[in-house]
């Protein structure tokens, strides 16, 4: 699914953004006495060298509240104005009720239609272009998007192969009609055949929670590190080029790339074979590690915060994640 959207009348952008990060940071030192594995092999092979970890009693909800703060806060929304929330997520603090209802009441929303959207690492993308036509078509006025992650509560601690690459944190952003700029279009796809290659088997209809599941350990992430890392790093650049030739534009339009952080060398492959500029692309990933779908928006938070974000700033995100899905947004950032 392709479209250009900057014809459709109502201007639609991000006017706030925000994002929180646990306190806990877990180093791969600290990973060296859990698993046979090495700094210098994670830093080598992801680009990682910390990752945050949820406390014990901290939910995605949890995460996710002072983001969204955040976010309103600097688009001057107040909560009660909000007339729809969604969150993105693949650890919800429960199968229902949906965090996003859980969320809006925190933030009190009440009133506001909430939901959550799983889609992986690309929920936030997902979840900006379901917002953008619910403002485009006037169904919504003033809407918070969120991805939060506590992947470490899902995460198999005793396997190296998983266990390097995930962390927790929760990123927001506001979603309003503006005068300018916005949103320019998107592109969305999923292959389904990929699904098994990450998944989380148990906790679902198709094989629930049991002592036999606990014994597999089907409660954890299951990757085929192989397979992901090449669709990914060809998916990246073929989402992102299909994009901008829909939009009329090519890479030298593009101010800033914020892509998913799953790995620097998904990202370097991306980078180079798009042609784009490596000073023009935001990296947190050696901070982070992959949060899922909290990696885009925490990386649009440190873009505004570091001033990489202004008044005619042309952003292009891309993400890749569980499904397998992927998509990409490009847009001009809109100050005011």
């Amino acid at each position: 699914m392709i479209g250009n959207v900057s014809g459709n009348g109502i201007a639609v952008g991000i006017t706030g953004v925000g994002a929180y990060a646990p306190e806990k940071v877990l180093t791969n030192a600290d990973l060296e006495t859990m698993v046979d594995t090495s700094d210098e092999w994670i830093t080598t092979r992801t680009g990682i060298r910390e990752r945050r970890i949820a406390a014990p009693e901290q939910a995605a909800s949890d995460l996710a509240l002072p983001a969204a703060r955040q976010a309103l806060e600097a688009a001057g929304v107040d909560p009660k104005e909000l007339d729809l929330v969604v969150v993105a997520t693949a650890t919800p603090d429960m199968l229902f009720p949906a965090t996003g209802a859980l969320l809006a009441e925190e933030l009190g929303a009440r009133g506001a239609a909430a939901y959550d959207l799983l889609a992986g690492c690309t929920g936030f993308v997902y979840a900006l272009a379901q917002a953008y036509g619910a403002v485009a078509t006037g169904l919504s006025r003033q809407a918070l998007i969120v991805g939060t992650e506590v992947l470490s509560k899902i995460t198999n601690w005793n396997d190296r192969g998983t266990c390097i690459l995930f962390g927790d944190g929760a990123g927001a952003a506001v979603v309003q009609p503006v005068e300018r700029g916005g949103i320019l279009g998107f592109e969305l796809g999923a292959d389904g055949s990929g699904g098994p290659d990450l998944c989380v088997p148990a906790g679902g209809s198709r094989q629930p929670i049991t002592s036999g599941a606990l014994e597999e350990e089907a409660q954890f992430i299951k990757m085929n590190g192989a397979e992901v890392f090449r669709f990914a790093t060809r998916i990246m650049v073929t989402s992102a080029e299909e994009l901008l030739a829909a939009c009329g534009a090519g890479v030298e339009d593009v101010d800033l790339y914020v892509p998913h952080q799953a790995n620097k060398r998904i990202i370097d492959h991306a980078v180079k074979n798009l042609g784009l500029d490596p000073g023009k692309v935001l990296l947190n990933i050696d901070r982070y590690g992959n949060t899922s779908s909290a990696s885009i928006p925490i990386g649009l938070a440190e873009a505004r915060e570091d001033g990489l974000l202004a008044e005619g700033t042309r952003v292009l995100m891309s993400a890749v994640g569980a499904g397998l899905t992927w998509g990409s947004v490009y847009m001009t950032w809109t100050e005011g």
